[in-house]
């Protein structure tokens, strides 16, 4: 993939072309954004402009067909990093993320058919027998429930593409600076406490925030694991630590309190005392 960018970054036709030929093939399609993202990160929104509307050609097409997510996930990159340009802040990133979500569910909403298709699908699921025990759910609620997951999905998956394009601008442009970048990942006091009360408030059932409620909790999640992954290379420790780390993350409860670690790291700032109390003896 660092192959794929680097061609990318040698000029305006080899971007173009590789954008809209990874756009045509199923899967890599899902690199369009990521490439997108990086050609703004580096040249800007007018030359951005040039190159996305052929990148934008063959994710019409995978839409009109039904597959509206590349198309999505384009469109919440290139927002993403506009934020991440302009603000040089992955906090605002993280957080314009939740839009990102919002937009997926909308778009999701302009789609009736592929909600009615999705809803099929999962349905079929459920009686084929691949969940036992599983209550059956009231439709409405369950498309309710997949227009939800459809935008975390999509939040979750634009903010996995951002951090991808920044490596790969790192990668190419400032060796090493991306790394530095991700462990100083940490959100302020006040929003990481009001994105914990917005989380607490949908769990508790206000309507207008219940369709979001993991929304609130994202922008933390990611908080923590740049937080983990900064711990470990404070403390110089084996890589091995972060393959166990993300083994665990498979379980969700663990990736709850991955929250609460960087809601509490918000306040008291472990990676910040680790160095202070390594700076006299180095």
């Amino acid at each position: 993939m660092q192959g794929l960018a680097h061609y990318a970054m040698r000029g305006r036709r080899q971007a173009i072309t590789t954008v809209f030929v990874c756009g045509l093939i199923p899967l890599v399609n899902m690199l369009v954004p990521a490439l997108m993202g990086l050609v703004l990160l580096r040249h800007g929104p007018r030359e951005t402009l040039l190159v996305a509307a052929w990148g934008a050609l063959p994710l019409f097409g995978w839409a009109m067909m039904g597959d509206i997510t590349p198309l999505v996930l384009m469109l919440g990159v290139l927002g993403l990093a506009s934020v991440l340009r302009q603000s040089a802040s992955w906090q605002y990133t993280l957080l314009a993320g939740i839009l990102v979500g919002v937009g997926a569910e909308m778009a999701l909403r302009l789609r009736p058919d592929f909600l009615v298709l999705l809803q099929q699908q999962v349905e079929a699921f459920m009686a084929a027998g691949a969940l036992p025990d599983q209550p059956e759910i009231a439709p409405e609620l369950m498309r309710s429930a997949l227009i939800s997951l459809f935008g975390l999905m999509h939040m979750f998956m634009s903010i996995c593409l951002i951090l991808l394009a920044r490596w790969w601008h790192a990668v190419l442009f400032n060796p090493g600076g991306f790394q530095q970048e991700f462990h100083q990942i940490r959100l302020q006091s006040s929003v990481a406490l009001l994105l914990m009360v917005l989380f607490l408030a949908a769990s508790a059932g206000v309507t207008v925030l219940t369709g979001w409620i993991m929304y609130f909790l994202m922008p933390l999640f990611f908080a923590g694991l740049a937080l983990v992954h900064g711990l470990v290379g404070l403390k110089k420790l084996s890589r091995l630590w972060l393959v166990a780390f993300y083994m665990l993350m498979l379980n969700p409860p663990l990736a709850q309190l991955l929250a609460v670690a960087a809601l509490i790291d918000s306040w008291y700032d472990f990676r910040g005392r680790i160095k202070a109390a390594a700076g006299p003896t180095s």
